[in-house]
């Protein structure tokens, strides 16, 4: 009995600490948004020591992450993915990952979040894709890596220096993209038609004629995410053409269909690495967390 109350004493004291640690961690990184007015809207995310998950979620851009210090993983539909400190990370417009950061000692990486209609310009308006999500480039890992340290400078500024390396990347990775399926157009499509703010997973269920298992199902396939993830995403996003005006967390939560500010602020923290005002911040100045 003595033994097992010591392990018990043991095993709590190990949690206690590892929570400490994580905790630590949290107020340590440091994460910066930027957004700046080139190539339509660019946005870049600079995270330090990030020591928090990112759920299953997508983004409308193509994603070119730097993996500056630790493992960075990226778990998809169908793999799991580890990509080394050095190497460039790649994800799809509309490709539904997860993001797992070194929870002990903390990630550090820095994305470039690419508009779709950029790279097709470079591309000759031919839709493009990236089938390779890891690249083990050192040239265009230092271009851009250089950049990523001083993004004010006039070159980053007059898009030039980022669409030449942007252009390398393309006529070296990219691929044509395959034809989108239909049936999955027209799934997304009456998706679209629905309010984040007011979902409700037995009404949806039932415009498609399925009971609200089948419909879990058939969503989950079509999407690759859960109809609860799909929903906070579709309302983070919404949330972020309204922080371009507005200031009012809890008005910004009310209407975009979270219960309050503290919901809001934890979910949008979870999908961008950042609090909602220093997405806001950002458009005017950098802000560091």
């Amino acid at each position: 009995m003595v033994a097992q109350e010591a392990e018990l004493v043991n095993i709590f004291v190990h949690q206690n600490k590892s929570h400490k640690h994580l905790h630590r961690l949290k107020n340590k990184s440091q994460n910066i948004y930027h957004k700046l007015p080139i190539l339509d809207g660019l946005e870049l995310l600079d995270a330090k020591d990030h020591a928090l998950n990112f759920p299953s979620h997508t983004h409308d851009t193509f994603n070119i992450t730097l993996v500056r210090e630790q493992l960075f993983s990226t778990k998809l539909s169908d793999r799991l993915l580890h990509s080394p400190a050095g190497t460039i990370t790649i994800t799809n417009p509309g490709e539904v990952h997860a993001t797992f950061c070194d929870n002990k000692i903390g990630s550090s990486f820095f994305t470039f979040y690419v508009s779709p209609d950029v790279l097709k310009k470079i591309s000759h308006h031919i839709p493009i894709f990236f089938e390779n999500k890891i690249l083990n480039d050192q040239s265009l890992f230092q271009q851009l890596y250089k950049l990523s340290q001083d993004f004010n400078n006039r070159a980053f500024l007059d898009e030039k220096t980022l669409l030449h390396i942007l252009d390398q990347l393309v006529k070296e990775y990219a691929a044509e993209h395959p034809d989108t399926d239909k049936k999955n157009m027209l799934f997304q499509k009456m998706l679209d038609e629905e309010n984040p703010e007011k979902f409700s997973l037995e009404t949806t269920a039932r415009k498609f004629g399925l009971d609200k298992f089948k419909f879990l199902r058939l969503f989950k396939q079509y999407t690759g995410l859960t109809p609860n993830n799909y929903v906070i995403l579709k309302r983070v996003e919404k949330s972020k053409t309204l922080l371009q005006t507005e200031d009012d967390l809890l008005g910004i939560a009310i209407e975009t269909g979270f219960y309050d500010a503290t919901h809001f602020c934890k979910h949008f923290k979870k999908i961008t690495g950042v609090t909602p005002m220093a997405y806001r911040n950002a458009m005017l100045c950098n802000i560091v967390l």
